[in-house]
This record gives C-alpha cells, sequence and structure tokens, in this order.
C-alpha cells in the first residue's frame, strides 16, 4: 500500500468548504434569532468563539490516524460511561456540580470549561466503541453463521443498553433515539444476515407502533414500564397542539407559524415578527423559514443533502472496516438529527429538544460534531491506498 505525501490532496477540501458554508449560516440566523428581546448576551460572538474551538479540535483529531483510535476505542467508550454515571450520581440543583433544566439533569458544571452536555460528546464515544467491537468480531469470525451473527448481536445490544439506560435515566428521549440510530446504521452495514435483521427490525418497527398506540389508548400499561405523563403530553401536542396552545403545544404551535409565514422567500434578515421561546437553539429552523423562506430552508436542506452525500462518498472509498463502521455511525448520528430537527419543527416528528447540527447555538452540540467531523477528516487524510487498487489513478 501507498500515501501520498501532497498535504493538499490528503485534505478534505470539499469538506472543509461545506462546515465554512455551515459557519457562516449558523452566525447569520443565531445573530436575527438573539434580537428577540428574551436575550440579554451575545450568542454569536459565542458561537464564533466555539467554531474557532471546534476547528482546533478537528485538527487535533485529524493529526492522529484511525487505527489509534481503534486501539484507544474501549477508552473513549468507558470514559462515557463514567462521564453518565458521575452526572447521575451528582447533587443536582442552583450551586450544585449537575444543572437541571425543565426537569432534566443533563449538564455538568466544570471549573475553567463552564457547563457542559456529557450525552453529546458520549455519542461519538460511542460510535468508536462499536466500530472497534463490531471490526474485531468480524476479524475473529471468518466464517460467518447464524451463531457468530447472533453473538455480534448480543454484544451490540450490550454495548447499547448501558448508555441507553444511563440517558433515560436523565431524562433524554432524544438523544436516546440517537444512538438507537447509531446503532441500526452500523448493524446493517456489519454483514449481519438479512435473514436475522429484518425480523429484528420488524419487532422494533412493530414495538415502536405499540407504545405509540398505548400512549393514547393505554397510558396505564406505559406507566407500568417507567413512562411519565410528560411524555405523554409530549406526544398529545404533537398530534393536536392547538389543544395545548400555553404549554408542550405552544412551540410548536409558533413555530408553524412562523414557518408558514415566510412563504415562498421569507420576510427578510431582522424581519421576524413571531415569537418563539428558545429560538436559536432547538427552533433555529423556524428562523430561517420566517427570514428566508421555502426557498432559504429548501436550501439549507439542501446543503444537508450534500454533506451527507459526501460523507457516504468517503465512507464507500475507505479500506480498514473499523473506519467505515465509524464513518456509518456518523452519518448517521447527523442524518437523524436534521431528520428529527426538522421534522418537530413542522410536525412531522414530537418535540424532542434535538439541536440542528452546526446551525444551532451550543457548544457541547457543536464540539461533538466538530470532533465526529475531525474523525472523517482524519480517515480521508491518512487513507492507504492498495498498489493494485482499481480505483487508482497512477496505474
Amino acid at each position: 500500500m501507498k500515501q501520498t505525501n501532497r498535504l493538499g490532496e490528503r485534505f478534505d477540501w470539499t469538506l472543509a468548504f461545506i462546515i465554512l458554508l455551515f459557519a457562516i449560516i449558523s452566525f447569520f440566523v443565531i445573530g436575527s434569532a438573539q434580537t428577540s428581546e428574551q436575550y440579554t448576551q451575545n450568542f454569536v460572538l459565542k458561537q464564533v468563539r466555539w467554531y474557532i474551538l471546534g476547528s482546533f479540535i478537528v485538527a487535533m483529531v485529524m493529526y492522529f490516524e484511525p487505527e489509534q483510535y481503534k486501539k484507544f476505542a474501549w477508552y473513549f467508550y468507558g470514559f462515557g460511561i463514567f462521564l453518565l454515571v458521575f452526572l447521575m450520581l451528582a447533587p443536582g440543583g442552583p450551586g450544585q456540580i449537575a444543572e437541571m433544566r425543565y426537569s432534566a439533569k443533563r449538564w455538568l458544571h466544570l471549573p475553567v470549561i463552564g457547563t457542559i452536555q456529557p450525552a453529546e460528546f458520549i455519542k461519538t464515544f460511542f460510535i468508536i466503541g462499536l466500530a472497534k467491537m463490531v471490526s474485531t468480531h468480524n476479524e475473529r469470525s471468518l466464517n460467518r453463521t447464524y451463531t457468530t451473527d447472533l453473538l455480534l448481536l448480543g454484544k451490540i445490544a450490550l454495548m447499547l443498553v448501558v448508555p441507553l439506560f444511563l440517558i433515560m435515566k436523565q431524562p433524554d428521549l432524544g438523544t436516546s433515539l440517537v444512538f438507537i440510530s447509531i446503532t441500526a446504521a452500523i448493524v446493517i452495514v456489519s454483514g449481519i444476515s438479512w435473514k436475522l435483521l429484518v425480523p429484528i427490525f420488524s419487532l422494533g418497527a412493530a414495538a415502536a407502533g405499540g407504545i405509540l398506540w398505548m400512549s393514547l389508548f393505554a397510558q396505564d400499561l406505559l406507566d407500568k414500564f417507567g413512562f411519565s405523563p410528560y411524555q405523554f403530553k409530549r406526544v398529545y401536542s404533537w398530534l393536536d397542539p392547538y389543544s395545548y396552545p400555553t404549554d408542550e403545544g405552544y412551540n410548536l404551535i409558533t413555530a408553524m407559524t412562523a414557518i408558514g409565514s415566510g412563504e415562498l422567500t421569507g420576510k427578510g434578515f431582522l424581519e421576524r415578527v413571531v415569537y418563539i421561546p428558545e429560538n436559536h437553539t432547538d427552533f433555529i429552523f423556524s428562523v430561517i423559514g420566517e427570514e428566508y423562506g421555502f426557498i432559504g430552508a429548501c436550501l439549507v436542506i439542501t446543503l444537508y443533502f450534500i454533506l451527507i452525500y459526501h460523507l457516504t462518498k468517503v465512507a464507500l472509498s475507505l479500506h480498514d472496516p473499523f473506519s467505515v463502521y465509524v464513518c456509518t455511525g456518523i452519518i448517521a448520528m447527523i442524518a437523524f438529527h436534521v431528520f428529527e430537527n426538522i421534522g418537530m419543527n413542522i410536525q412531522l416528528l414530537p418535540i424532542t429538544g434535538i439541536p440542528l447540527p452546526f446551525i444551532s447555538y451550543g457548544g457541547s452540540s457543536l464540539f461533538s460534531n466538530m470532533l465526529a467531523i475531525g474523525l472523517i477528516f482524519s480517515m480521508k487524510f491518512h487513507q492507504r491506498t492498495y498498489l493494485f487498487d482499481a480505483d487508482d489513478d497512477d496505474l
């Protein structure tokens, strides 16, 4: 195998340009969102700072080769679990190390660093650990059988259930769904027989449908499994937000009003009139829809399609299974975030508090995404081509 020494060819300039475009969009949209009377801080300057620090994260992560991340994968996974356990056991409340927001304990106050949301970082750590486990299992199971596939599924389930349980205890349904989507994507490309996957995914879909049905018509059954009335109201306000116009349905109603009022071309920069609480974070898409209309929203969605398409091309060009699994998990994580965030703004999906990647304000979310993108840069930068590779332009 060989590796080109020309840095310009090894660096992913296309991906860097896409992230730069997202940064510019983020600055403009957050700048408009913060003009609401509810804000007294300059979130744009903070977001610029997060992006600068995020760029250093990308550079640092890109410096190390994928083999090194594979070597220390279990340490990343273990550190992520440690953070979740520490958050669960830490005292929460005013002046405490753990912060309570909206009856959920998801944030840590750390000296110098400030407030972080551990679950955001653990998504990437989980991807690295899961990719290591799947690739190692497949290397040791050259002769694939139903037994080896079932064993792999059991290992995957064990790796998933621990962070899933700890995150649900916060509680954080949205992030839990992200973990499930990451796991499902890696399972699909792991080589497990479809004769096993089809019934498993069918049972999963049936279970999700059953939970939705019970939340509407048999709440007593879900109460026995620890589901809270607050989670039921999330479902009700999603299906009929106008029955809850002053509480759970308020944000959804105002978000749809804002997006609809933008019509085709939008009202223009700083011309918003619809008030939406926290519109610089989870409901940033409503700002895009109101100010730039259907055309502006479609351009942003198209940019996400370009990003996911490019990441998919990178994944298909890689030869190392570990790197392919990591790319697959990152693609699933970003795609689910985009689909869920935009979906909850237009009533396609329930509101779960998931930010829009690279655009919503927030250091933890941006750092987590930049950490993941740094892994993509690393895999592209350190990619080795084989001497007799059919895609080698030098042959």
